[in-house]
């Protein structure tokens, strides 16, 4: 465990998530198999080095269906899919309905400026659980099948550039449970800082 001089957390200047304790988890999700959505659960399973037990993308290698049909025995850098939660109310204005697990995700935070992090960030998810960030979710036309327009609005800014929006990638580092209401604290990589790309 990182003393509290190397762990950095987010500002108290973010929004805090439901608990009121400061960044952290909303919702957790996971499905057995590769459904574009994900039923959410009272607690999920980190197993280093493979990722979310019981979840279709659980392994060390690549499980997308697309990746493994271009190469099986590349590693897994999307053992973890998270979304931050104030992307749903920032899309709510525009007449999209989302809610925790909808896009895929397996933990749904708020407070914490995911797409701003750099490769290689490390998350510290409640009691144990150490997540390290590889990299952005690229959008798919899944995301349009299931709600019409929510492709172009998850994958660019509101003056119409190139952002992609739908979450982040990541790997299990240390496992652990993660719960609704479980602290994130984030560990920056030393400089210079990499910016996300897709994985």
């Amino acid at each position: 465990m990182l003393d509290e001089s190397t762990r950095r957390t987010e500002s108290e200047g973010e929004a805090r998530p439901d608990n009121g304790a400061g960044p952290g988890v909303v919702a957790v999700s996971r499905s057995t198999g590769h459904n574009f959505s994900k039923p959410n659960v009272d607690a999920i399973e980190l197993v280093a080095g493979l990722g979310v037990k019981g979840d279709a993308h659980f392994g060390e290698t690549v499980q997308h269906l697309v990746r493994v049909r271009e190469d099986p025995t590349k590693p897994n850098l999307r053992q973890v899919h998270l979304i931050h939660s104030e992307l749903f109310d920032e899309l709510r204005p525009l007449g999209f309905s989302i809610r925790p697990g909808d896009i895929g995700e397996n933990i749904t935070t708020r407070g914490v400026g995911l797409l701003e992090l750099p490769r290689g960030t490390r998350l510290h998810v409640g009691d144990s659980a150490l997540i390290e960030i590889t990299g952005l979710r690229t959008p798919c036309k899944q995301i349009e099948r299931f709600q019409a327009g929510l492709l172009a609005a998850v994958s660019q800014d509101a003056d119409g550039s190139v952002r992609f929006r739908s979450g982040i990638m990541g790997i299990v580092l240390k496992g652990g449970i993660v719960r609704p209401g479980d602290s994130i604290g984030v560990e920056l990589p030393q400089e210079p800082h990499q910016k996300l790309g897709k994985v």
